[in-house]
């Protein structure tokens, strides 16, 4: 049985990465989407809450499993057994990005392999900085985010109305 890891930050997930989830569950025998407590990024949603989300998405695929981890990945990755780490690409600058992360985890972990899903092109666009950003400014996610989670958006970014010092949102244009 081959288990692969797809790890993240997923704050909040969307379709991009539900995608790429569905797609590493169509190829392996078990997929472990695994929400990562403590990025060097700004966040949204706590890890609870990003689990908790990521969890309603991806709940009707049987082979499925998600949880949180801190740490390494790599050390992770052995403790669940997973041989595999996959990735989600959009554009060349993320290849550039997980080409890196993949190098890095080969030194740490030489027999953890990395596979790079590309993302369907309707969701080549996505990313959860973009998905706040636009949410933040009103705008429509519905066609970025499953229900649920625009749901949770609203009510997270109405909670911060006139708290913009809380969450340092990335712009599009950096």
């Amino acid at each position: 049985m081959t288990i692969a890891l797809y790890p993240g930050t997923f704050d909040p997930i969307h379709y991009g990465h539900i995608d790429i989830a569905r797609r590493a569950a169509g190829i392996f025998d078990q997929v472990v989407v695994a929400v990562y407590d403590r990025p060097l990024k700004n966040l949204l949603f706590s890890t609870e809450e990003r689990l908790r989300m990521v969890q309603q998405a991806l709940q009707d695929i049987p082979n499925i499993t998600t949880t949180s981890y801190s740490g390494l990945t790599v050390e992770f990755a052995r403790r669940v057994g997973a041989k595999v780490i996959v990735r989600g690409l959009r554009v060349t600058y993320d290849f550039e990005l997980e080409y890196q992360m993949a190098m890095t985890n080969k030194k740490l972990a030489p027999t953890l392999e990395t596979v790079c899903l590309m993302t369907e092109q309707a969701h080549a666009f996505l990313s959860s900085s973009i998905v706040k950003e636009i949410a933040a400014a009103g705008g429509c996610v519905e066609q970025m985010v499953p229900p649920h989670v625009r749901d949770a958006l609203v009510e997270k970014l109405r909670g911060l109305s006139g708290k913009d010092d809380l969450v340092r949102m990335i712009s599009l244009r950096d």
